[in-house]
């Protein structure tokens, strides 16, 4: 059984057991958090949701808050001098999926 969420404007398939990284959510390291933007869901048969499936939502745990590893941001003029260097770290926060309800 798996299914799709949105989180962060980002969409995700999970199963039950998975660790998904989203982006920054204030929940406290072991806590639990209710994802309810279920826009699909399998288990044999696919159910899609217009835009969510009513009554569905996925169960996870936060294991990890954190940063992601770093991008360079390299901004280059040629014949101008001109170039700027800058570094981003994304923040996440990592799920590990405990039970999809239907």
């Amino acid at each position: 059984m798996y299914a799709i969420i949105a989180n962060g404007g980002k969409q995700y398939k999970v199963q039950e057991g998975d660790l998904v990284r989203v982006e920054k959510i204030d929940v406290a390291e072991g806590d639990s958090y209710v994802f309810d933007q279920v826009l699909a869901l399998s288990d044999g048969e696919m159910v899609v949701g217009n835009p969510t499936v009513e009554g569905a939502s996925v169960k996870a745990t936060c294991t990890k808050q954190g940063k992601g590893r770093k991008v360079i941001v390299y901004k280059y003029k040629a014949k101008s001098g001109y170039h700027k260097k800058q570094g981003h770290r994304q923040l996440f926060t990592e799920f590990k999926v405990d039970a999809i309800v239907r």
